[in-house]
């Protein structure tokens, strides 16, 4: 990986002793609760590689389950996060697993509340730069550097011919775009990059179009929004 900066190297401002274990981690859980919408009622972690070796001793544990509460990287709750997600009602379970992973510092996360369930496979890649490989088995390239726009939607033709041209309207640009879907005419997730933050009457908009089942924003510049289910 090639990094932007010095600030790439030695990472962001933190709460831990690695920004790949601590940072990365939290941020993966962040974008993974962002995915969900709200706060999870049930968490299941699966880490591998270097993660799964060393997850307890270097906070990484700790780090994803702030994330999952929407701490940011240097929030001073990260160490006792274990007892913040037992006050918020959010039961954490963490397995390992010695099968392949796309990188040493790779999660899987799961999410319930209520019906609601997600899951997103990323990696930290270091520097407390992080990679998401996978939302809901869909394939995808998220690095949660910019506003991301994710939108659940039937495979139809003129889908994305309507959401391109509603966010354009809009005058939001469209910076990286991956699209995957599961079966011809079956369901397919679209992931947009953006240089810009998707406004409310943006998303309105695209909510209203044919075929498009939810949305999703990932921004890790800003909190989520207050619980909506």
């Amino acid at each position: 990986m090639r990094f932007k900066d010095v600030f790439s190297i030695i990472g962001p401002s933190m709460t831990g002793p690695s920004s790949s274990h601590t940072a990365g981690a939290a941020r993966l859980g962040r974008i993974a609760r962002q995915w969900l919408g709200c706060t999870p009622e049930r968490a299941r972690l699966t880490l591998y590689g270097s993660f799964a070796d060393t997850y307890q001793g270097h906070g990484t544990d700790l780090a994803l389950i702030g994330g999952l509460l929407d701490y940011v990287t240097d929030d001073p709750r990260i160490p006792d996060a274990e007892e913040y997600a037992e006050q918020a009602g959010m039961e954490v379970e963490f397995f390992t697993s010695g099968l392949p992973a796309p990188h040493p510092n790779t999660v899987k996360i799961e999410l319930w509340y209520g019906e609601r369930q997600c899951s997103l496979i990323g990696a930290s890649i270091g520097g407390g730069s992080v990679s998401v490989h996978s939302l809901n088995d869909f394939r995808v390239q998220i690095s949660g550097e910019f506003p991301t726009l994710v939108l659940r939607h039937s495979d139809k033709a003129g889908v994305l011919a309507s959401v391109t041209s509603t966010i354009s309207s809009s005058g939001v640009n469209i910076g990286y775009m991956q699209v995957d879907r599961k079966a011809r005419d079956g369901e397919a997730l679209t992931a947009m990059e953006m240089d810009g933050v998707p406004s409310p009457e943006m998303l309105n908009r695209l909510r209203s179009l044919d075929h498009v089942l939810d949305i999703r924003v990932i921004d890790l510049k800003k909190g989520v929004e207050p619980d909506a289910v």
